[in-house]
């Protein structure tokens, strides 16, 4: 009996922290933060723990599809256009040196092939939509994948928290910001959480050079097929990205729906928010654990040489 009651209190304030991180405040400002949401969701996972994991697990990939094809509606076709082309160039270098940093260090600290393949995957392009989308391809063991999403989850949590005070630091642009993050953060729910934090012409710029950037899932799965050399491997398009270009296009082409746009673009925000709450609530104790020191020491290492060279490149050019 007292096991049942603590298991509906535990549901019960799950549900309570989900319904915070739905409902805007009067002024129609999300009640927590992406950063706070994060956090909680964190919380959530080392104390009480997460009574609805496996449906979590679900929920935020498709929480997060809906959330980007929302604020597609906040977007500008020109400075959607803006934005990527200038991204173009830093993300194919970005790329193809993450690639190879990673095989480099991988080797070098003993972390088997697929498993550094993953992460360096996961850094180079979106996080666990590449991990997810390669691993097939490369016939990675369940906890292959595992070491890889792990590693990538946890890092993309800190991001959400060390880049916005880095870029207030340095006096980033809002358009500098967006571009760095687009680049350097893994997944595309902490990139524009990080860039809804720093302010709306972040947040439009990450968002698309982030899905972007998310199209290069395509050569990538290509490119392993033959660096692997496998067979049969069925190559998955995100096309959820192309709702979002159609709402970008319908935002352009119909302004005059304008008020309609800013109701979608709030509720976009305020389902962005509940998926990284899910998000942190599925890093417990158990996930940094079985990610291990080498796998760790691999992603935090391309992860800072990405940081490094793109937010250089970005200020110098």
């Amino acid at each position: 009996m007292r096991k049942l009651l603590r298991e509906k209190w535990r549901r019960i304030v799950f549900l309570i922290l989900m319904s915070l991180c739905i409902v805007p405040d009067t002024d129609m400002q999300p009640i927590l933060s992406p950063a706070l949401a994060l956090f909680a969701g964190i919380v959530v996972a080392n104390t009480m723990g997460n009574p609805f994991e496996k449906l979590s697990r679900e929920a935020v990939k498709t929480l997060l599809k809906i959330a980007i094809v929302g604020l597609g509606f906040g977007i500008h076709a020109d400075k959607a256009m803006q934005a990527g082309g200038k991204g173009v160039l830093l993300t194919v270098f970005s790329i193809a040196l993450t690639l190879t940093l990673g095989a480099f260090l991988g080797r070098r600290l003993t972390v088997d092939k697929k498993t550094s393949y993953l992460i360096a995957s996961g850094t180079a392009i979106c996080g666990g939509s590449a991990i997810a989308a390669v691993s097939p391809l490369v016939k990675a063991e369940d906890s292959q994948i595992s070491l890889a999403l792990g590693t990538v989850f946890i890092l993309n949590a800190a991001a959400l928290f060390i880049f916005p005070p880095i870029g207030h630091a340095l006096g980033l642009s809002q358009v500098e910001f967006g571009t760095w993050a687009a680049i350097a953060i893994h997944d595309t729910s902490s990139v524009v959480g990080a860039a809804a934090a720093y302010g709306p012409q972040a947040e439009a710029t990450a968002t698309t050079l982030k899905l972007a950037r998310a199209l290069w899932i395509i050569p990538l799965s290509v490119f392993t097929l033959w660096a692997f050399k496998s067979k049969g491997g069925k190559i998955k398009i995100p096309y959820f990205i192309l709702l979002f270009v159609v709402a970008i296009a319908i935002n352009t082409w119909f302004p005059s729906l304008a008020p309609l746009y800013s109701g979608i673009g709030i509720a976009a925000h305020q389902i962005l928010i509940l998926t990284l709450f899910l998000i942190g609530a599925g890093l417990s104790r158990h996930t940094l654990k079985n990610v291990g020191i080498r796998p760790l020491i691999l992603g935090i290492s391309l992860w800072v040489v990405v940081s490094v060279v793109s937010l250089t490149a970005i200020l110098c050019f």
